[in-house]
């Protein structure tokens, strides 16, 4: 049997492992199993330490953590090390490193760098043009080496600009986070500025760069020139072009309040609009404030919808109607009651009442403090505005001419059923469409037949229609559509729109779903529901209230006609007892006289409550109510500017959805691809010598939506947009 022989290792080494050490002497490093030397080498050479370590944990006879503790290095550069031994084995180590070396910014390519900063071109395109990396070239430039210039301005070097550079240099600015422009702001606080113009500097990597896309159809929509004679500021370093555009791409980024632009680098927001920051939130406020105040921002949106109607005239043609519900959770005032059926509780509340496209696209809103109701608004406030608006209408001649014909036609759901209300539209020829509130019995399924219908989405779908006329209790006929659906269940539609055909009018009435859609999209995306101001206002206007004495009385009428419905309910149930002996007799004859003399009491006391509510009035003036009832509303004035502004935002997405959707296989992609590409980091890179804006935006998520963005590119470019108060046109691409 052989003898294991214990290992005797020289005096003064450092033990690895029980059967392996080291030992340094005389600048050497001796590796040692046992008693027999297996390796040296000189104690600069990094190379081979690594590599024999690194044999050691391949073979075997060592573990990472082993070495890493014998020698005191980290454990992740001996992981390095195994894993390059692995790959390569020792030559890898030996490998002469992949560098460009310092041969790379060579005498000629300097001075072929330097040409074309004189010329006026930014790091990116010099070292896009002369192969090199952009790092490189930066590190050349802050050495002196090369000067970049700006030659459109004509002063010191303007260097292209990194994320963390901007934010170092914002975070020290003299006069607050980002506040740069030192000069600008004295002069505006002494009075001698109008607005800072804008004014682009090279950017990388902007934070919601790719808002900046929807800049072309904000401004084709009207978000700046429909301005004059409506909004103004007074002298200041903002802008109105500034600020309209800021409160635009807030909404577009999803920036839900206003407070939420407290905890976004000013500075970033700011190179969105050349500016050196973007106002505080105090002051956006303050500015809000000056221009709707004065109820100029409620004029701004019906010159704004007069303008889109007239530049969708086949869209004007069918206006949707509809109420939507704001709650309101705070205390500064105690608004009425409504019930609000998304929560299906009677909530404290405010209404606006929406005129929107069959698209869903919004043109107007009526704000309610006091809920009068769809049938008195639509009277009162909506057709009103309508004559006056609506492009296209049939002149007198024609109407007279043609006795069925309409000037537009009116969609609303069963809250505007009225019978009265469609005879009364139809008098001054506005055609109504709504569902039948009282549809009575079920048409034969034989009448109904097979129609190819197109939506607002161009999606063409087939419904099962069929149509007869229909008389009201008022007397007026009226065209009565119905859809069988497969289940069987029949949707019932009323007209007085006798011009259409039977398809039509069932596309535009079904088409309703569009403004409720809009509801739901904009209070998810678009914060709808979130309150702009916390002020109230005392309500001037001579409104009708429920009378609250009346409300009194009809809960009451109700409670008692509740108890008095419960108590026959049992007096009736004795009636039906079968006992026949006497002992079973006397108690049902006792019970039936109580129950009779209190049904009798509970009667009377019903009948006079009645009586009471039938001399009560259902509603007074609101000067009328009692002093402790009485209630402020909440200002509207700023959500008047902040609904006008939002609805531009979501006509604009929309026009950029309708680009979208010829190059996306999905329509319901779009939306959510434009809301990828807002939040977008994009480079911001101005050319003064050519004047343009370049804006370059971050590849997307995939190469599918990345081609689609192409394409967007490619349509917008077309409109040759200039930005706000500049020379400089708008050139959007995608990636370098």
């Amino acid at each position: 049997m052989p003898q294991i022989q214990f290992p005797f290792f020289p005096e003064g080494v450092t033990h690895i492992t029980a059967l392996l050490a080291f030992a340094r002497r005389e600048g050497r490093v001796t590796y040692f199993n046992g008693s027999m030397p297996v390796f040296f080498h000189d104690e600069a050479d990094l190379a081979s330490f690594r590599m024999i370590t690194a044999q050691f944990v391949v073979s075997g006879h060592a573990t990472q953590a082993q070495i890493a503790r014998a020698f005191g290095v980290a454990k992740i550069s001996i992981k390095r090390a195994v894993k390059l031994y692995r790959e390569q084995g020792p030559k890898g180590f030996y490998a002469p490193r992949n560098t460009r070396g310092a041969a790379v910014l060579t005498a000629a390519v300097l001075e072929q760098a330097q040409r074309l900063f004189d010329e006026g071109l930014y790091t990116p395109e010099v070292a896009d043009r002369l192969g090199i990396k952009r790092d490189t070239l930066s590190k050349a430039v802050r050495a002196g080496r090369l000067h970049a210039r700006t030659p459109a301005k004509g002063s010191a070097a303007l260097l292209i600009t990194s994320k963390s550079e901007r934010t170092r240099r914002d975070s020290a600015a003299p006069m607050g986070m980002g506040a740069a422009n030192i000069e600008a702001r004295v002069a505006a606080s002494m009075g001698a500025l109008d607005a800072v113009a804008p004014e682009f500097v090279p950017a990388l990597d902007v934070p919601y760069g790719g808002v900046l896309f929807a800049l072309p159809a904000l401004l084709a929509l009207g978000l700046i020139d429909s301005t004059p004679g409506f909004l103004e500021l007074p002298k200041g370093y903002y802008g109105l072009d500034s600020v309209l555009v800021l409160l635009a791409f807030m909404a577009l980024a999803r920036l839900k309040s206003m407070e939420q632009l407290r905890y976004c680098a000013p500075g970033e927001w700011g190179k969105l609009l050349g500016l050196d920051r973007v106002p505080e939130v105090r002051t956006l406020r303050a500015k809000i404030r000056l221009l709707a105040d004065e109820g100029q921002a409620e004029q701004w949106n019906a010159a704004l919808s007069q303008r889109w109607m007239q530049a969708a005239p086949e869209q004007a043609g069918t206006l949707y109607v509809d109420g939507h519900v704001r709650v309101y959770n705070g205390d500064q005032t105690e608004l009425p009651r409504h019930y609000v059926a998304r929560q299906r509780l009677c909530l404290r509340a405010s209404t606006d009442y929406w005129v929107n496209a069959m698209d869903g696209q919004p043109f107007f809103v009526v704000h309610q403090a006091v809920d009068p109701g769809l049938i008195q608004v639509i009277e009162q406030d909506i057709v009103p505005r309508l004559e006056r608006e609506v492009p296209g209408q049939p002149d007198p001649q024609r109407l007279a001419a043609q006795p069925l014909l309409h000037r537009f036609t009116l969609v609303f759901d069963r809250e505007g059923y009225s019978p009265q209300l469609l005879l009364r539209m139809k008098a001054r020829r506005i055609a109504c469409l709504s569902y039948h509130k009282f549809p009575g019995a079920e048409w034969a399924q034989e009448e109904f037949s097979e129609h190819p219908v197109r939506l607002s989405s161009g999606e063409v779908v087939s419904m099962r229609l069929a149509e007869r006329g229909s008389c009201l209790t008022n007397g007026l006929w009226v065209r009565e559509i119905r859809k069988l659906t497969d289940s069987g269940h029949q949707t019932a539609i009323l007209a007085t729109d006798y011009h259409s055909d039977l398809v039509p009018v069932a596309a535009a009435m079904f088409a309703r779903w569009a403004q409720e859609n809009f509801f739901k999209y904009a209070r998810e995306h678009f914060s709808l529901d979130r309150l702009i101001d916390y002020r109230t206002q005392e309500i001037s206007e001579p409104i009708r209230v429920v009378n609250p004495a009346w409300r009194t009385l009809d809960g009451q009428v109700r409670s008692g006609t509740a108890r008095l419905a419960r108590l026959l309910a049992q007096f009736g149930a004795l009636n039906i007892e079968q006992g026949i002996e006497p002992q079973h007799i006397e108690p049902i004859v006792r019970k039936k006289a109580a129950l009779q003399e209190q049904i009798e009491q509970i009667q009377a006391e019903v009948q006079t409550l009645k009586d009471t509510r039938k001399t009560t009035a259902h509603h007074i003036a609101f000067k009328e109510l009692p002093e402790p009832q009485r209630f402020r509303t909440l200002s509207t004035h700023s959500k008047h500017l902040i609904d006008t502004i939002k609805m531009i935002a979501y006509r604009a997405e929309t026009a950029m959805a309708n680009i979208l959707c010829d190059n996306l296989s999905h329509r319901s992609e779009t939306r959510s691809l434009l809301r990828a590409l807002y939040a977008t980091e994009a480079d911001l890179l101005p050319d003064y010598n050519t004047r343009t804006l370049t804006v370059r935006l971050h590849h997307m998520a995939n190469g599918y939506s990345n081609e689609a963005i192409r394409k967007l590119c490619d349509d917008l470019n077309a409109t040759e947009t200039l930005f706000p108060r500049t020379d400089l046109r708008l050139v959007l691409k995608l990636g370098a």
